[in-house]
């Protein structure tokens, strides 16, 4: 049996061989999209992630007979840990050949190094925060994936199982046709919310993200809702400035209502945006020569026919007061005046009754289930 060695990135060499490696497992697929090189260099680079200050991030990369045929990087996040109360490490980034002793050298590893640090459980695929990407597709392979979230091939939850992973928990993404009309339901909870409860959707300008009033406010404002959500991990001030002047600006500003009550307080925030799955998979995961050419196309032209719903997030003391209807009510006429025929939410854990039934008057379709695993190490 050819041997499979397992080593930590420690050169420039092997931290491209890790970046590059998808790019021999997905060069058939139609389906992939690729991360930006230049953002998963900045993922593992302590001198630019402000997640360093309260992590410890070990990438790997396996290579066999000389070849890199897998990756890997796991995370102890020691605020997670605390909050929650465990000792898990936590594995990201993961892509291996279908070949049983590369994914079990890459999980052999990371349980290791954890082990090494007095952890005692390993789960994942998880990042370092919730607005990493997090959850091995499990099913619908067929369906093309996005910028916000993983994809992979269907032979991954096999070598889990394999394994000794078990389910810890499971995300779902919704789909929906947009309406050419809000639906009455949303239309008629927005009005009295309104009139009644004293809320109104604001839009602010790419300046106010831009000097990070706003900006701070909107990740301050997940940082609450998100709170009792599993395996959250707040923001650090450090990581939200960093997300406020990498993300925010980029995004039409349109497509982000803040909700505010009669105090001009942030109490709701819904972020979305055109679809960049294409202009990504044209890009090939590089801004130079040509690929900010195709980002700043679907941007500012929005060449695609679907949005990206990437989260929704709600003061707690106003959950279930209506407020996403307003969002709905004003998102609806938007997405019809910019040509988006349908549009994709961003993984919900499935025990999140009332965050899925918010969705029945648009006729959601179930897609992309995906999970996270765990085992005892």
């Amino acid at each position: 049996m050819v041997k499979i060695d397992v080593v930590k990135i420690k050169c420039r060499k092997e931290l491209d061989d890790f970046i590059r490696l998808p790019y021999y497992i997905y060069k058939d697929c139609e389906q992939y999209v690729p991360d930006l090189e230049s953002d998963i260099r900045e993922q593992l680079d302590p001198k630019r992630n402000p997640a360093f200050e309260f992590s410890d991030v070990q990438p790997f990369v396996a290579y066999r007979e000389g070849k890199a045929v897998g990756r890997i990087v796991g995370i102890i996040n020691r605020k997670a840990n605390k909050r929650w109360q465990r000792s898990n490490v936590r594995f990201s980034l993961i892509e291996f050949v279908d070949d049983a002793a590369v994914s079990a050298a890459l999980i052999d590893a990371v349980a290791t190094w954890g082990r090494s640090f007095g952890m005692n459980v390993m789960e994942g695929p998880l990042g370092v925060t919730d607005f990493d990407k997090e959850g091995m597709l499990v099913e619908d392979f067929h369906l093309t994936g996005t910028m916000s979230t993983i994809y992979n091939p269907d032979y991954y939850p096999r070598h889990m199982e394999a394994l000794g992973f078990k389910k810890e928990v499971d995300w779902l993404q919704i789909r929906v046709n947009i309406p050419a009309t809000v639906p009455a339901r949303y239309a008629r909870t927005a009005q009295y919310v309104r009139e009644q409860v004293g809320l109104r959707v604001i839009k602010v300008s790419s300046k106010d993200i831009g000097k990070g009033d706003y900006g701070k406010k909107i990740f301050g404002l997940l940082n609450d809702a998100y709170k009792p959500i599993f395996g959250f991990s707040s923001l650090s001030e450090k990581q939200i400035d960093q997300f406020v002047k990498k993300y925010l600006g980029l995004i039409d500003k349109k497509l982000i209502p803040l909700v505010v009550n009669e105090k001009d307080e942030l109490v709701g925030v819904a972020i979305t945006m055109g679809c960049l799955s294409r202009a990504m998979q044209k890009a090939r995961g590089r801004l130079w020569p040509t690929g900010w050419w195709h980002l700043l196309k679907a941007l500012k032209w929005r060449s695609e026919e679907s949005a990206e719903m990437l989260l929704i997030a709600v003061r707690p003391d106003y959950q279930g007061m209506g407020v996403n209807a307003l969002f709905f009510d004003d998102l609806i006429p938007i997405y019809n005046e910019y040509g988006f025929k349908w549009a994709e939410t961003g993984p919900q854990l499935e025990d999140n009754v009332r965050e899925l039934s918010q969705w029945k008057p648009l006729k959601p379709e179930f897609v992309k289930r995906r999970r996270c695993y765990f085992k005892q190490i």
